[in-house]
């Protein structure tokens, strides 16, 4: 499912027109973003959760040459499934 199709799927669940599906879907994501941005936790109950975590630096190797490089530490977002979503899978 691509997000053309999940913008599909919310306009015919809410009854609502592709456009104002398209602009909820938009407005969510953007959201999330700035919330993960400034340090916060985003839980929706019965889906998952997404959060920040630290990756530390470290050494790696390049693949063509086998030289040793630095990788920078990073900031990287993750996302932790709930209870509702991991038995709607199983």
């Amino acid at each position: 499912m691509n997000k053309s199709d999940l913008v599909d799927a919310i306009s015919k669940s809410a009854g609502i027109s592709k456009a104002s599906a398209g602009r909820a879907l938009d407005g969510t994501i953007e959201a999330i973003k700035n919330a993960l941005k400034d340090g916060e936790e985003v839980s929706l109950v019965g889906f998952g959760s997404f959060c920040v975590d630290d990756r530390a630096g470290r050494t790696g190797r390049n693949p063509r040459t086998g030289e040793a490089i630095t990788i920078k530490a990073a900031k990287v977002p993750k996302f932790r499934a709930g209870k509702g979503l991991k038995d709607a899978v199983n």
